[in-house]
């Protein structure tokens, strides 16, 4: 691995169960989902087929709650055989207005740390996938818009989206360190661009951002707290 120490320029930070809790509450919505659709499957069964309506739906909607809600309606629709209530349709857009509406609760140390970062030589952005909308509703009620040079809300996290990232900052792929939860979305594509990764799991992955590791894949930085960071770049 190249040192940190020196080496970066820019560090960039994913949003949701980076900075902030996101998948926890889709769970939440999703386990009442099945409960209001209980009478046509299971709760394995009907999160399965949500999950593969979702994965159809991530090219034409993009990640966030609102094509979760589409996914959702869809979902009942076809389970049910067009037969599912328009009440249930109506909690179900209801669950989503919900989860669209959620306070934000910002990680721990998240604060303290992006504090410190934002006084030493870097430049700090924000770089996500998901709604505009919302993840604009969430980095400006976090209160943590102040510490980001720049904002990207990305429709997708693959090397060419971050290459065009990489462009608009005007800096080398080596120059930066992207930070966050996933290892595919926030890693990899990163790490085959010739950029640096740091991966903060958290206790809970949506089943579409999950990937399988092999000895063949680039090595990367993983810690277990955000705070950890800082003590990462003095090396």
């Amino acid at each position: 691995m190249i040192p940190l120490k020196n080496t970066i320029q820019v560090i960039g930070f994913d949003a949701d169960d980076t900075l902030w809790v996101n998948e926890p509450y889709y769970q939440e919505t999703e386990a009442a989902f099945c409960d209001l659709l209980s009478s046509y499957g299971t709760p394995t069964i009907l999160s399965k087929e949500l999950l593969n309506t979702e994965r159809q739906n991530i090219p034409s909607y993009g990640y966030g709650t609102k094509g979760f809600m589409l996914s959702m309606l869809e979902t009942a629709l076809r389970v049910s055989g067009r037969q599912v209530p328009g009440s249930t349709l109506d909690q179900i857009i209801s669950l989503g207005k919900s989860q669209l509406n959620h306070p934000v609760e910002l990680l721990q140390g998240v604060v303290e740390t992006l504090e410190v970062l934002s006084r030493l030589d870097y430049r700090l952005v924000v770089a996500t996938k998901g709604d505009l909308k919302d993840q604009e509703r969430k980095l400006a009620e976090s209160g943590l818009e102040k510490y980001f040079h720049h904002i990207e809300i990305m429709s997708d996290k693959q090397a060419t989206d971050y290459q065009k990232l990489l462009g608009h900052l005007n800096i080398e792929a080596e120059t930066f360190l992207m930070v966050g939860n996933s290892v595919k979305s926030d890693v990899l594509p990163v790490v085959h661009l010739g950029g640096q990764a740091v991966h903060i799991p958290y206790h809970t992955t949506w089943e579409h951002e999950v990937v399988v590791e092999t000895t063949e894949q680039p090595q990367y930085w993983e810690i277990q707290q955000f705070s950890e960071i800082i003590r990462l770049l003095e090396t």
